[in-house]
C-alpha cells in the first residue's frame, strides 16, 4: 500500500465515454482512457485490505491489491505479470467484465467509490502491448495432443494454459475467425476486434493451431488427439413462442450483433439478408447486456426510435436492500447505449406479435405484478389485465440462452465454460477454461 491516505484524498475518477453525438456515428470504442499519471493515482486508492473481498469476488481470483500497488509505483511490467498469473486475457476482461471485484471493494461498500479496478486492468494490458512486454514463448512439447472445440473465452483460456504445459493444441471452430462471443456477440464499440486479433497472433506464434470454419460433431470428435475439451458455449437462444412469431422482422439478438461485426470485418450480405434497423421502430425484448448491445447497434444503424422492455420490475438506483452484499447488487444499470437514446420500460410481458402483410408491426404487451414469495420460493408473476400495443417494425429477442445438453462422453472428453454451466459471464467462462486444464493435465499424466 504505497499511499495509506490516498483513498481519503483522491476521489474515484472514471475515464468516461466519448460524446454521444460523436460516438453514435461509428462503431469505434466508446470508452476513453486516463493518462498514466491519473491512472497511477487511481491505483493508489487501493487500501490493500487485510481480507481482499475484490480477490474473493473475482471468478479468476485476480490479485487486485498486488497489481494496484505495482501500478501506483510505476512498475507496469510487474503489474502485468501479477495480473496475468491469474488472467490470461486482461485486455478482454478490462473492457467487458462487469467487475464483480468492484462490487465487493471496501470503498464500494463504505462510500460507493470503489477502486477503478477494471479500467486499471485494461490500462496495464495496453501498456504491456505498447511497451513490448508480451512476446511469444514456445514451450517444449511433451508429445501429447489436445483438441479444443470452440474458440471462445473458455476454449482460448484452456488452449493457452495447456499450450504452456507443452501440449500440442488444435482449436476447432465453426466460425471464420476465433473469439466466439467476444468476436461475434460483443459490438466493436465495446471491444474492438483488433484487440482480439493481436492476441490471436501471439497464440499462433506460440504454436497453437487454429482450424476455423470447421463444424465438429460432438458425437464424432476428430481422431488423433489424446484429450478433448468442449467449449462450444450456449448456441441456442431463448425464444418467445407467442402468436405471430412467424412474422418477418423478428430476430434473435445475435442475428443482428454477429452480422454487424462480420460486416465490419469486411463480409458482404445480400440486401434481403441484412438485419438493419435503419428507419425502423425497434423493440428490444430483454433487459440485460445483450439487449443493451442491440440498442447501441440499432441507434448506429439509424433507427427511428428504440424501446427496451423487461418482464422484471424496475430495480432501485444505487442500492437495493433486498440484495445486500455479498449478493450481486440488483440495481438499475444505465449503459453507454442507454445514454444514447432509448425508452426503457419494466414489468411488461409480451402476449402476441401484431402483423401486417406478413411483417411485424407491433407487440401486444401486458403489465404484470410480482407477488412476494414465501420464504424459499420464487416470486410469482401476476398479469394485471392492463394491455397495450407497442409499435415496432423490428423486434429483437435478447432473453438469454438455453443450457446445452451433451451426450455421454468418454473419459478423455472434458466440458468447460458456458457449455458446462449455461450462459454466464465471460470472466466465469475463462475461469472454467483455466480450471479444466488441471483436470486434463491430471488425466493425461495419471
Amino acid at each position: 500500500m504505497g499511499d495509506p491516505k490516498a483513498f481519503l484524498n483522491i476521489p474515484r475518477q472514471e475515464a468516461g465515454y466519448r460524446p454521444v453525438h460523436e460516438r453514435i456515428t461509428d462503431f469505434s470504442q466508446v470508452e476513453q482512457t486516463l493518462n498514466s499519471h491519473d491512472r497511477r493515482l487511481q491505483a493508489s486508492r487501493c487500501m490493500d485490505c487485510g481480507i481482499p473481498f475484490c480477490h474473493w469476488a473475482c471468478p479468476l481470483g485476480n490479485k487486485q491489491p498486488e497489481y494496484q500497488d505495482s501500478l501506483y509505483k510505476g512498475k507496469w511490467r510487474e503489474a502485468y505479470e501479477i495480473l496475468t498469473s491469474t488472467d490470461d486475457f486482461p485486455e478482454f476482461t478490462g473492457r467487458i467484465c462487469p467487475a464483480p471485484c468492484e462490487k465487493s471493494c471496501v470503498l464500494k461498500l463504505s462510500c460507493d467509490e470503489p477502486v477503478t479496478i477494471r479500467e486499471n486492468e485494461a490500462a496495464i494490458s495496453e501498456a504491456a502491448f505498447r511497451e513490448g512486454y508480451i512476446q511469444p514463448i514456445i514451450p517444449k512439447r511433451n508429445g501429447k495432443k489436445v483438441a479444443i472445440i470452440g474458440a471462445g473465452p473458455a476454449g482460448l483460456t484452456a488452449a493457452t494454459r495447456l499450450n504452456k504445459k507443452g501440449y500440442e493444441i488444435t482449436i476447432f471452430d465453426s466460425k471464420p475467425m476465433p473469439g466466439g462471443l467476444l468476436r461475434y456477440g460483443i459490438p466493436n464499440f465495446k471491444l474492438d476486434k483488433g484487440v482480439i486479433d493481436r492476441r490471436m497472433a501471439i497464440l499462433q506464434a506460440e504454436g497453437i493451431i487454429f482450424e476455423m470454419g470447421v463444424t465438429v460433431d460432438a458425437k464424432n470428435l476428430p481422431a488423433g488427439f489424446d484429450a478433448y475439451c468442449i467449449c462450444t458455449g450456449t448456441p441456442t437462444a431463448r425464444d418467445l413462442n407467442i402468436p405471430g412469431r412467424e412474422l418477418k422482422g423478428i430476430y434473435f439478438a445475435l442475428d443482428m450483433l454477429a452480422q454487424q461485426n462480420r460486416i465490419l470485418d469486411g463480409e458482404v450480405f445480400p440486401k434481403d439478408q441484412l438485419v438493419n434497423a435503419k428507419g425502423k421502430k425497434v423493440l428490444v425484448i430483454g433487459g440485460g447486456d445483450t439487449g443493451s448491445d442491440c440498442i447501441g447497434t440499432s441507434i448506429r444503424h439509424g433507427a427511428v426510435n428504440v424501446t427496451q422492455i423487461e418482464i422484471m420490475p424496475e430495480p432501485p438506483i444505487g442500492h437495493n436492500p433486498t440484495t445486500p452484499w455479498p449478493q450481486w447488487p440488483v440495481v438499475l444499470k444505465t449503459t453507454s447505449s442507454h445514454e444514447e437514446g432509448c425508452l426503457r420500460r419494466w414489468s411488461l410481458a409480451s402476449n402476441q406479435f401484431m402483423g401486417k402483410n406478413g411483417k411485424v408491426c407491433g407487440v401486444e404487451v401486458e403489465e404484470v405484478e410480482w407477488v412476494s414469495p414465501k420464504e424459499g420460493e420464487r416470486p410469482i408473476m401476476k398479469p394485471t389485465g392492463k394491455k397495450e400495443i407497442i409499435d415496432a417494425d423490428m423486434v429483437l429477442l435478447a432473453m438469454g440462452y438455453l443450457k446445452p445438453e451433451h451426450p455421454k462422453f468418454s473419459e478423455n472428453v472434458f466440458v468447460a465454460g458456458d457449455a458446462a454451466s449455461g450462459s454466464s459471464l465471460v470472466v466465469r467462462a475463462m475461469a472454467s477454461g483455466r480450471n479444466i486444464v488441471e483436470d486434463i493435465d491430471n488425466y493425461l499424466n495419471k
